[in-house]
């Protein structure tokens, strides 16, 4: 399935609108992970942990929304915006929400 940012395709001629699809992930790190995150903004660097579990948010949020679209009848999802928020106590989750317009282009 083709997933892209843009309102249009290049080269491709929208047959059908869906309209909007979503998905939305939300992880819990684990207290290892916190603690040697906590670490790491005290010295400085990238925390490679809480990256890790973005990206897998992300990746989950992402295949959601391509699923739903995929169900509509949709072979695209144009105009997709990933958003990410921290959520619980202290912020201890992560949640990243994809949403898009399902197509089905040419």
């Amino acid at each position: 399935m083709l997933v892209t940012t843009t309102a249009t395709l290049q080269d491709k001629t929208i047959k059908q609108y869906y309209g909007i699809v979503s998905g939305e992930a939300i992880l819990g790190a684990n207290v290892f992970k916190d603690l040697f995150a906590g670490i790491r903004d005290i010295v400085g660097g990238r925390s490679a942990a809480y990256e890790k579990e973005l990206r897998k948010a992300k990746a989950t949020a992402l295949d959601e929304m391509m699923q739903q679209a995929s169900d509509y009848g949709a072979n695209a999802v144009i105009g997709v915006d990933l958003d990410y928020e921290t959520v619980g106590a202290n912020g201890s989750m992560l949640m990243v929400v994809a949403t898009g317009t399902a197509v089905l282009t040419d």
